[in-house]
């Protein structure tokens, strides 16, 4: 081969190599990238929401700030040169190849304040909200003691809906109802539903399978009620009618009356109980009263003086680290469950004919 068709040959095999490289950059960034900004924004997300929780068990205000947009550019600098020196003896071939990637990320934060977000946060939640989540596959009883606080009449901790009250709330009979409901759910043998109504936000319908009616657990459920026994189909509505047998009220929490129910699972340290830093409830006979007898399993967010390990979320606040153990699936589920709700209230729904679908969450 001459001397030239080798240069030539050289020239072009550089120029492929780094033509190949280049090629790869551009869909490998987005490949890297997207994920790891998906995973960012999601955790820091869950992180968010847990600080906010830990904020209100200490009467802090929470804030919220909304990623509202993530753009990034991508800089590519290729070069790529090539040399020969020729002489008497052995001919003589350099080449170079040199690249430069520069990444330009922009975030965007927007904070949730102002009348639009503060009316989204204090208003009642919307029937139709109870209706999307159980549709989408939550467990009834979970659903119902987040975000309800009066089932017609019978009240669930409607205490626990704000900064942590020094005496125990009302809920043993609320929580009667949600297992006798689960039991039932889980058979098959209740559902929630709409009634037909033009705005499903004003209605809610419980119904009983034939089949279950006379089943101890759904005879038991309607006595928890105070409804009358034999039907099969009881409506729920804010606006219920006293004199109409055939409807019962039921009165949502807002989304900060949810918030503030959570987070009484918030486990302080005893310090911080001890200085009065969190309020110490008690029941009647003065004792100190344990949380988790409301929120039992639904959640628990534990505090520890080091930075645990195994956890979904953690986030450190006042100097103790607080999170939900990544094994306990129930914490996990209601903790989605808010993230969950809290995008669902700023949904405008409209009249749908959902269909029913298996719940477990």
């Amino acid at each position: 081969m001459t001397t030239q068709l080798r240069i030539l040959a050289l020239t072009l095999g550089v120029f492929l190599t780094v033509f190949n490289g280049c090629s790869q950059l551009g869909p490998g960034r987005i490949e890297f990238g997207r994920g790891h900004y998906n995973v960012a924004v999601q955790q820091t997300d869950n992180e968010q929401m847990l600080l906010n929780l830990v904020r209100l068990r200490y009467r802090d205000t929470p804030y919220f700030l909304q990623v509202a947009s993530v753009s990034t550019n991508f800089e590519f600098a290729v070069s790529a040169d090539a040399s020969a020196a020729l002489k008497t003896g052995p001919d003589v071939y350099g080449l170079g190849i040199g690249g430069t990637a520069t990444e330009s990320p922009t975030i965007t934060y927007t904070p949730l304040q102002g009348d639009q977000f503060v009316k989204q946060l204090l208003s009642p939640m919307r029937l139709s909200t109870v209706l999307l989540l159980y549709h989408s596959g939550w467990a009834i009883d979970r659903i119902l003691n987040v975000t309800v606080q009066y089932l017609n009449g019978v009240p669930n901790a409607p205490s626990a809906s704000g900064p942590t009250p020094a005496e125990a709330p009302e809920y043993v009979d609320f929580h009667r109802i949600t297992d006798l409901l689960r039991i039932l759910q889980k058979r098959g043998d209740v559902t929630l539903g709409q009634t037909g109504e033009s705005d499903p936000s004003q209605a809610m319908v419980l119904r009983i399978a034939p089949r279950a009616g006379d089943s101890p657990e759904a005879r038991q459920l309607v006595a928890h009620l105070r409804l009358p026994p034999g039907k099969t189909d009881y409506v729920f509505t804010p606006t219920a009618d006293p004199n109409n047998a055939g409807e019962a009220s039921i009165v949502m929490r807002s989304l900060m009356a949810s918030l503030f129910y959570v987070s009484q699972g918030v486990q302080p340290p005893v310090e911080d109980e001890t200085r009065g830093r969190v309020t110490v409830t008690r029941d009647v006979a003065g004792q100190v009263f344990d949380w988790k007898q409301v929120t039992g399993d639904l959640m628990q967010i534990r505090s520890s003086a080091d930075r645990p390990e195994s956890t979904a979320v953690r986030v450190q606040y006042r100097g103790t680290w607080f999170s939900i153990d990544d094994s306990d699936l129930t914490s996990k589920s209601t903790f989605a469950l808010l993230m969950k709700d809290r995008k669902s209230t700023r949904l405008n729904s409209s009249h749908t004919d959902i269909s029913r679908m298996p719940s477990s969450a």
